[in-house]
């Protein structure tokens, strides 16, 4: 009789489900395989010179959301940790290298002491306008991009400075906190967090949005057999001359076969030592990075989400076990993650218009360095006395002066307790 209930509900399925799980407790534990990382020179060139590019695009925000538009070097200092340069340069150095971009000029304190002050060109100021236009047409697009990071994790919520890691590869404005959240205060809330931080929290959970890129485009990349089933597997393509082992190659093809589980849905009931669970967590990364502008981002501005994201230890190994879907540059040195889908060689296969105005701003920094290199913006003596002596001086009570006088190779620069206000704007 037994025998009989038994086979009978094999015949219709009702045991398949069960025969699945016993399978991949069995063969689909997490499987020790490392996949060769292969140095990719194309890829490489789209992360090369992305840490400069963002430095200046965080200066340029600063400067041009500032009084005036022009900040002295020692009220640019305060934000030096965000731009990701090397201790060693100084940032009044690295302003200088780009005179297409940041016209300098100098604020005199009651002492006679010239302190160095930073404006925009002509160029980057309407360079700039143009991306602060763009990103209020676009307002919706980025509130949605913001709601599906925050959809991404448990509680719906980040602490801000967890959201400024990824602003940029966002797209989000540089002072999104006063400029943009309060726009949409029936989306986000600032909370306070446990350990006093404010953290940014999602109000409304919309169903729209709670639909993967790799669902999205499952009529055009995926087989109907693997949409009904629901194991959606990841484009995938390698390095030029990357060679796979057969185990590592049947490994791939059935790790590919494993369900699909939406980035978006609870996932408590995965064991995470098994491939089922990495692939979850490859598809998280692979829906992350498709919300960023440019289908990248630096590893460690991720390195900080295994909690909000409900991951277990060591989740970022993902990248170097998928090299065909995530490529590592350790270009600018770190390391950059990127979407090798989204690439068709180094051109992006579908540009934000935010992409075009960041490609403009590389135009002028590149500029900038062979107009220098030609003799075009030749260096006073003030300026290469200002560049040896100390940025952190400042003075309430100070004029501002543009001047061009030669001053005694003898000057040194005074050094001030007080970073009070300026009397006028350069």
């Amino acid at each position: 009789m037994f025998s009989w209930l038994f086979g009978t509900a094999r015949d219709f399925g009702f045991l398949r489900g069960s025969q699945k799980g016993y399978i991949y407790q069995q063969r689909f534990s997490l499987v020790n395989i490392k996949l060769k990382w292969v140095k990719d020179r194309i890829l490489d060139a789209v992360v090369s010179g992305q840490r400069e590019l963002k430095a200046a695009g965080i200066l340029v925000s600063i400067i041009y959301s500032s009084s005036g538009c022009c900040l002295p070097i020692y009220r640019l200092n305060r934000h030096r940790g965000q731009l990701g340069l090397p201790q060693e340069l100084k940032l009044s150095t690295f302003l200088r290298r780009y005179p297409s971009i940041f016209d300098e000029s100098f604020v005199v304190d009651s002492g006679g002491t010239r302190v160095p002050c930073f404006s925009l060109s002509s160029e980057a100021f309407n360079l700039h306008r143009e991306e602060v236009d763009m990103l209020q047409e676009n307002q919706l697009e980025f509130r949605d991009r913001l709601c599906k990071l925050l959809m991404l994790t448990r509680e719906r919520m980040l602490p801000l400075q967890t959201i400024d890691q990824l602003k940029w590869d966002l797209g989000l404005p540089y002072d999104y906190q006063h400029s943009f959240v309060p726009k949409h205060s029936d989306w986000f809330s600032f909370v306070k967090l446990p350990d006093d931080r404010v953290g940014l929290k999602l109000l409304y959970w919309d169903d729209r949005l709670a639909i993967s890129q790799l669902q999205k485009n499952a009529s055009l990349q995926q087989k109907e057999e693997d949409i009904r089933n629901g194991s959606l597997a990841f484009p995938i393509g390698f390095t030029r001359g990357f060679g796979l082992k057969r185990k590592c190659m049947e490994w791939l093809r059935e790790w590919q076969k494993l369900p699909y589980n939406s980035p978006f849905s609870n996932a408590s009931h995965l064991d995470p030592r098994t491939d089922e669970s990495e692939k979850r967590i490859v598809g998280v990364f692979h829906e992350l990075l498709h919300l960023t502008v440019e289908k990248k981002t630096e590893r460690r501005n991720v390195s900080n989400l295994r909690k909000p994201l409900a991951l277990p230890q060591k989740f970022t190994k993902v990248f170097e076990r998928h090299p065909g879907i995530f490529y590592i540059s350790e270009k600018g040195d770190t390391q950059t993650i990127v979407l090798r889908e989204a690439y068709n060689g180094r051109e992006l296969m579908q540009k934000h218009p935010l992409v075009n105005i960041r490609e403009e701003f590389a135009k002028l920094l590149k500029k900038g360095l062979l107009d220098r290199s030609r003799g075009l913006y030749k260096k006073t003596a003030d300026v290469d006395l200002v560049e040896d002596l100390s940025e952190e001086v400042c003075s309430a009570g100070t004029t501002i002066q543009n001047s061009s006088e030669d001053e005694s190779d003898s000057t040194v620069l005074s050094g001030y307790d007080s970073d009070g206000p300026l009397d006028n704007s350069c």
